[in-house]
């Protein structure tokens, strides 16, 4: 029988049918496939830091392999890499989180899924920053919830105005997600937002938060992270999510992590033992040395984030019909491309088909991203320059 005609006949959930995608893997594809007919591209799309890991987290890895760790672990993470992001947290935070309420997960994304599974049914309303990563809308309407956007305003560096968001509480909403630094925007929200919001949070107390801090190393112009952990009167329903990838350039290593509520922990745990069992067991042993080891490589590529941010800033301001406010945190550059007279998507498609620069298109972040495209600076100055003439040219 033909393949078409066995897909057909099958029956798919409904679910199946609501599951978006992440469009920069998408960008990458078309970029790799460029590249492969000898087309010279520039990619300013993935979201991954363009720095090795750091030796001494490879040779961390390799250890564990020799020394025999090539088994099962224990399905919430072994003992001693709890301990060490709890300590972690207690360095970089400055707050207090029982090793026994940390789940460690292959990536971040897990955390959303689970975190989303829980709470999301059809009736249920979850909140969800856009544009913001994709993921968060496509899990909610995989799950058959409703996704209520919390607009990022680009008049206030891409934060949210908490008013706003408490405006759209409902007795139907279950989990509200925080994204902070930002993707696709690079924005922050303020401890001001964060204060106004976790007091109003107060009257719909059966709200579950969700912090999405993965890029909380990734913070210039002397801005300190602040953590919604900061917040006791919310500790009995917040789950953050963090990890490895972007801070220690592991994204390839799949590791990451969550904090849970003592009341959630243990659901956590049975949907990761159903999910994937375990976390790869060298890998674990790797991530303590990340966290305990020398964060020189952290500092440096931090460093060199922040000198391409002002270069590509400076540039894209610099293009025709572009206007970019500055990015505070991450490694992104959002900049708004209506002056141009080309939707997000066109723009998105010339750049990599004419110019050879690969980018994302906002609206790949959600409706709201229309008349923006992301630049990713995870790249060398002397590529995001040459990339920049290049869409000048095109311009």
């Amino acid at each position: 029988m033909p393949v078409h005609a066995i897909t057909s006949v099958m029956k798919l959930s409904s679910g199946m049918a609501r599951l978006g995608t992440e469009t920069a893997f998408e960008v990458l594809a078309r970029a790799e496939a460029l590249k492969a007919q000898g087309k010279d591209v520039i990619n300013l799309g993935i979201g991954q830091p363009d720095f090795p890991t750091p030796p001494n987290i490879v040779a961390a890895a390799q250890k564990a392999l020799a020394d025999g760790h090539h088994g099962y672990t224990p399905a919430q993470g072994i003992a001693p890499l709890r301990e060490a992001v709890a300590a972690d947290i207690a360095k970089w935070r400055g707050a207090e989180v029982d090793p026994g309420h940390i789940l460690i997960q292959p990536g971040g994304k897990p955390t959303m899924f689970f975190a989303i599974l829980m709470f999301g049914e059809p009736g249920a309303e979850i909140m969800y920053p856009n544009p913001g990563f994709p993921i968060y809308e496509s899990v909610i309407n995989f799950t058959g919830a409703k996704a209520v956007p919390i607009a990022l305003h680009e008049s206030t560096g891409f934060s949210f105005s908490a008013e706003e968001v408490l405006e759209k509480v409902t007795a139907a909403t279950r989990l509200l997600i925080i994204n902070s630094p930002a993707n696709p925007t690079g924005g922050i929200v303020g401890a001001d937002e964060l204060d106004t919001l976790v007091a109003g949070l107060a009257s719909w107390p059966e709200v579950v938060i969700l912090s999405d801090e993965i890029y909380s190393r990734m913070l210039y112009d002397g801005y300190a992270h602040k953590t919604l952990l900061d917040y006791e009167s919310i500790r009995g329903r917040l789950i953050l999510l963090d990890g490895w990838s972007k801070t220690y350039a592991m994204t390839g290593w799949r590791l990451g992590y969550s904090v849970w509520p003592a009341n959630l922990i243990e659901l956590a745990t049975r949907l990761a033992v159903n999910d994937h069992s375990c976390v790869n067991a060298a890998v674990q042993w790797a991530g303590i040395e990340a966290l305990t080891g020398p964060q020189d490589a952290v500092d440096e590529m931090v460093r060199a984030f922040d000198e391409r941010r002002k270069i590509i800033v400076e540039e894209l301001n610099a293009l025709p019909g572009f206007s970019c406010v500055t990015p505070l945190g991450a490694f992104y550059a959002f900049p708004n491309i209506t002056g141009t007279g080309k939707s997000a998507a066109e723009l998105q498609n010339l750049m990599l088909n004419e110019a050879g620069v690969a980018t994302v298109a906002g609206t790949s972040f959600g409706a709201f991203g229309e008349g923006y495209v992301r630049f990713s600076y995870a790249n060398s100055a002397e590529n995001i320059r040459e990339a920049m003439r290049r869409i000048r040219k095109l311009l």
